[in-house]
């Protein structure tokens, strides 16, 4: 836990905050699991404290749409203040704030100085609008894209425009609004929401970028929910967006690699580098059978992800 004790905060305005923050920087995360990325209220104070002993791999810090206009300063309050007394972290922590031309500038400007992995800026359209936000975040951090207006959607190509850019998070119902399609297409299997998905896919990973696939609302629904789990493990994502920690024990044991997956995987790669020392790039194992370098290179991708 980040404070053995937060009730103190209780007794302050808002405007006493900033005499109490800590002088800690987390350092940047080693993680290179992105299996759950879980969303989290920064209203509540209990779930910001344990940031430094959660299970999700990703913790985004949710300062735009869960929070009304009203409580919009005691959230980001809320977020510098812990933020900055966070030491560490097995969790990516990112703050995702509110449009840039909504008071996401002064977030950026507020919360530079304080420990975390990434700023995740929503409502993105084109490359301008990720030039603008690099512009204003600290260097040391990534940038994460909500990926949610048809725009963004039809130029996800166009979006890597700096290395720190590593991910999009699909905004599915969203993105279905700027499209003016119903939102209830979001079942399994249904051929435009497997586009949606396949495309948004298959273009990020293009691009270079971490796709994140979209989260599932119905958060006591853990049937459906693993259901999807499973049919973008399928696809090909490595990440699921999460509500709650029922979400993210799912999608951490359906996005992890099976033991035989990755023995798989280190056999393989032992066998074709030992055969190409003796320049055979292609030749037939018993176990595995034909191996040549696309199967190696294959080998290698599973390491590399898990």
């Amino acid at each position: 836990m980040i404070f053995k004790d937060f009730t103190f905060m209780n007794n302050l305005s808002i405007e006493e905050y900033s005499k109490f923050f800590g002088d800690k920087i987390k350092q940047p995360s080693k993680n290179i699991n992105h299996r759950s990325n879980m969303m989290l209220n920064p209203l509540n104070l209990k779930h910001l404290n344990s940031m430094d002993k959660n299970s999700a791999d990703v913790i985004t810090i949710n300062l735009e749409d869960a929070i009304a206009p009203s409580r919009k300063k005691e959230a980001l309050y809320n977020t510098a203040m812990f933020l900055s007394h966070l030491e560490n972290s097995n969790s990516t922590i990112v703050v995702r704030i509110n449009p840039l031309e909504l008071g996401g500038i002064e977030e950026i400007k507020m919360l530079n100085k304080f420990g975390f992995d990434a700023y995740r800026i929503p409502k993105v359209k084109n490359g301008n609008d990720v030039a603008m936000a690099l512009e204003l975040i600290d260097e040391n951090k990534e940038l994460h894209l909500s990926l949610e207006t048809k725009e963004a959607f039809n130029n996800i190509l166009s979006l890597k425009i700096d290395a720190r850019v590593s991910t999009a998070n699909l905004g599915i119902l969203d993105l279905l609004v700027s499209l003016g399609l119903p939102q209830s297409l979001v079942t399994h299997h249904n051929p435009t929401i497997d586009y949606i998905l396949a495309k948004f896919l298959i273009e990020c990973k293009s691009a270079d970028i971490l796709p994140v696939s979209f989260m599932f609302q119905e958060y006591e629904n853990i049937v459906d929910f693993r259901k999807w789990c499973e049919l973008e493990r399928q696809m090909g994502f490595v990440s699921k967006a999460c509500m709650g920690p029922k979400q993210v024990e799912i999608a951490n044991e359906i996005f992890s690699a099976n033991k035989d997956e990755l023995q798989r995987a280190k056999d393989i790669k032992k066998l074709f580098e030992d055969s190409s020392l003796m320049g055979i790039n292609g030749f037939m194992s018993d176990k595995y059978g034909f191996i040549d370098e696309p199967i190696y290179k294959d080998a290698l991708n599973i390491l590399g992800r898990f």
